[in-house]
């Protein structure tokens, strides 16, 4: 598709609908989160389903937009921070309820948004492809964010999910911790990459 035909693609398409969905889940995302100091069990689960859609429709309007030739300077611009909003939301509600230590929060929000941002700013002189890394580490994190989102340590949980929810806890925590070494490493090759392509570029 050349720049002519690209640009004639209307903003108003399924993936675009799509990626605005996610933008306006987070809001009602972070609200049924934190309802009761993240003490209910169903508003916790009900924060997971919106969180299950956010990321289930973050593959989706990708693949559509590929498949169907969709891709719009919109969907460039509004699909990373959808997709930065609605988990870095999750990490600080987590945080905020005790679930996710702060530290963590703030070295994956600075990387996840520093590299957003410069990814924005050099979208029309340097194409940074996303690598299996990323997506390996989008992948973990939101394997860790999901579970430690359900109310799996409530003491109100029925006596036969008690165990089984506090092992999907810890294994949800060994997710994140692989997820934070990812997005480190991550962000060091998308650096790194930038750095090479503006020097070739001068």
């Amino acid at each position: 598709m050349s720049g002519i035909e690209q640009q004639r693609v209307s903003n108003f398409n399924l993936p675009n609908v799509l990626t605005t969905l996610r933008i306006v889940l987070v809001p009602f995302f972070a609200w049924a989160l934190l309802i009761d100091g993240g003490e209910s069990i169903t508003w916790r689960t009900v924060a997971w389903v919106i969180f299950a859609v956010a990321m289930i429709t973050d593959k989706i309007d990708g693949d559509i937009a590929r498949a169907r030739n969709l891709v719009t300077d919109f969907g460039k611009i509004a699909d990373p921070i959808a997709d930065k909003a609605i988990t870095g939301m999750a990490l600080i509600g987590l945080s905020i309820v005790g679930d996710v230590w702060w530290w963590v929060t703030v070295v994956v929000l600075l990387r996840e948004w520093s590299v957003t941002l410069l990814r924005l700013s050099v979208l029309k002189k340097v194409v940074i492809a996303a690598k299996d890394l990323g997506k390996l580490k989008t992948t973990f994190q939101a394997l860790a964010l999901g579970g430690l989102i359900l109310p799996l340590r409530d003491e109100d949980l029925p006596s036969w999910l008690q165990t089984p929810g506090e092992v999907l806890f810890y294994v949800s925590q060994a997710c994140l911790v692989v997820a934070v070494g990812l997005t480190l490493w991550s962000g060091f090759e998308f650096y790194r990459d930038v750095w090479k392509q503006r020097a070739r570029l001068r």
